[in-house]
């Protein structure tokens, strides 16, 4: 299999997961306004796993170092098994909020506040797993800070649009993003204490499992919690009416193509990022992937223009919301470098 051994590599691993898991939102928009996420969702999940599977089989598969997919699986024990599954039905739960989110209060405030949110928590408790692998903690903490500022800085600016969403649909968006973000910090663990380690000589351990490996049982733990969860907010939405099963097949080719680009953008990110913490770290690796709050916060202000009737006020909150998310991760890579 493919294993990473240079911390620059790993970090623009790093960066790249920003890219996926800050621009995979943008195709739920994509699909169509007339087609509803709880729909849009399904195909995002079947992306997911494709994706798995297919980065399973070739970069987890081939090469002189490590052991190939079916043989990792072979050897895998149960409680490793078990909490990569775990992390699948947890992200899910996460994920489905954030994408209910995304539709009642937008790009602009759903990842700020719900992956904002994990970004802080998920480093704090990826750290506490392993703190000796994580670097300087001082830059790290200090990293996560001005993260959590840019976060507030980002509501303070909603709050003060003359357009936002009022009432029921402004509190709710802000509710589900925090439950999303509560979820999320805790899925990377998971999935993270599932990995095999290399032994001194050079070795995986036993009974644990590759990152491509994690990745497939990961997703699949995805998969399977989805046809409780989605047929669950299929009938009891957050938002609109019911959604019959049965719509999922009435949606044309672009609408179905679009769900499966998402899931796939964002299992291309996962990939890299738990590659990448082999060498980086899970605290930071997860820090600077979720870094992709920041990308999805520049395509919701420059491009969906959901900030545009902002006054100069919200613009001088964007404008130091962006440069404290920037120093924020600058700070993070720099944890492993003193």
């Amino acid at each position: 299999m493919f294993v990473l051994e240079n911390y620059w590599i790993g970090v623009s691993f790093c960066i790249i997961t920003m890219l996926c898991w800050g621009s995979w939102g943008n195709t739920q928009k994509l699909a169509g306004k007339t087609w509803r996420f709880e729909l849009f969702y399904w195909d995002y999940v079947f992306g997911v796993v494709l994706t798995a599977l297919v980065f399973a089989f070739t970069f987890g598969s081939h090469g002189a170092t490590g052991r190939s997919f079916l043989a990792d699986l072979a050897q895998a024990d149960i409680p490793a098994l078990g909490s990569a599954f775990l992390g699948g039905i947890v992200f899910n739960a996460a994920n489905i909020l954030l994408v209910a989110a995304i539709a009642i209060a937008g790009m602009s405030v759903a990842f700020p506040v719900g992956c904002g949110m994990a970004l802080v928590l998920g480093v704090l408790i990826n750290f506490a797993a392993k703190p000796e692998d994580s670097g300087n903690p001082t830059f790290l903490f200090a990293g996560v800070t001005f993260v959590a500022i840019a976060i507030i800085l980002n509501a303070v600016a909603y709050q003060q649009l003359p357009n936002k969403k009022q009432g029921g649909g402004s509190v709710k968006g802000i509710i589900l993003s925090v439950c999303c973000g509560v979820l999320m910090s805790l899925f990377y663990f998971l999935v993270a204490r599932s990995l095999a380690g290399t032994l001194p000589d050079g070795t995986l351990e036993s009974g644990k499992i590759t990152p491509y490996t994690g990745n497939v049982v990961f997703s699949l733990g995805i998969l399977v919690s989805s046809f409780l969860f989605l047929t669950v907010i299929m009938y009891k939405p957050f938002t609109g009416e019911p959604v019959a099963p049965t719509a999922y097949f009435k949606g044309t080719s672009r609408d179905h193509l679009w769900g499966v680009v998402g899931g796939s953008v964002w299992a291309v990110g996962m990939t890299l990022n738990v590659v990448a913490s082999g060498i980086a770290s899970p605290a930071v690796s997860y820090g600077l992937g979720q870094g992709g709050t920041l990308v999805a916060a520049i395509w919701g202000v420059f491009v969906w223009r959901e900030f545009k009737d902002g006054s100069a006020r919200v613009k001088m909150l964007l404008n130091i919301m962006f440069a404290a998310f920037f120093l924020g991760l600058v700070l993070i890579v720099w944890t492993k470098l003193v």
